[in-house]
């Protein structure tokens, strides 16, 4: 009996070991290859903000009491947690995919102290990567955090994400954009086609669609701004 306890153990040991090599691997790689075009620091601060934005949605499943997987990260995807359970209701799904934003953001605006106390223009650099990632998340598409806050709002806000998603390509092409655009594919189709709506799982009351919906609008002003400011600072330090 001692023996097999002792072997239980060793395997559930090995098992969170697993899950800690995972995430601090995959960190690992993703600091190396942004290293190698932005340098180590940046680089650092860069995978930090992501981790952070992933923990957000961590604890927040973790608390709706869903079993999840640790995060992981790939360089130039970023980074995701498994759910290895789904969320039984869009409001469930919206608690979690809000949390992560306001985790990055939280973390970003850290950063953005850090980089007027020390007057380095590298971190406040990371700091605007930081809010402009939380604010591209926040797109109204489904696999995109926006997406998931606002279908317990109302799934035909993901048709709002579209042209959003659309002028982003025109402007900056992406691989990435296109992946995110084919995944949204079944989501849209099942909102021009009335599908979305139907059953339990987007019943929710007004006042709890109001209460996301504020939430929702104003962490995407806060972000907005900040990425704006930051982005015309970080425009005068580069051409001075």
């Amino acid at each position: 009996m001692k023996a097999l306890a002792a072997l239980l153990f060793g395997l559930f040991k090995a098992a969170k070991l697993s899950k800690v090599a995972l995430t601090g691997g995959t960190m690992l790689i993703s600091v190396f290859v942004y290293a190698t075009i932005w340098g180590w620091k940046y680089a650092v601060g860069f995978v930090l903000l992501l981790l952070a934005h992933e923990l957000g949605h961590y604890h927040a499943a973790h608390q709706r009491g869903l079993n999840v997987g640790a995060p992981t990260f790939i360089p130039f995807v970023g980074a995701w947690i498994a759910l290895k359970e789904m969320p039984h209701d869009a409001e469930t799904e919206a608690y979690i995919g809000l949390a992560g934003p306001f985790a990055g953001t939280v973390a970003s605006a850290i950063v953005l102290l850090l980089a007027r106390y020390t007057g380095e223009a590298w971190i406040l650099a990371v700091a605007y990567a930081g809010f402009f990632l939380n604010l591209f998340n926040l797109i109204p598409l489904s696999p995109l955090d926006g997406g998931r806050i606002t279908g317990v709002i109302s799934p035909k806000v993901w048709l709002v994400g579209v042209p959003v998603l659309v002028a982003l390509f025109f402007y900056r092409p992406s691989p990435m954009l296109v992946m995110i655009a084919i995944l949204a594919v079944p989501q849209v189709w099942a909102t021009l086609t009335g599908k979305a709506q139907e059953g339990a799982y987007y019943a929710t009351r007004a006042a709890t669609r109001m209460a996301y919906a504020a939430k929702y609008l104003g962490l995407v002003l806060v972000l907005a701004l900040l990425t704006f400011d930051l982005h015309e600072e970080l425009g005068r330090l580069g051409g001075g």
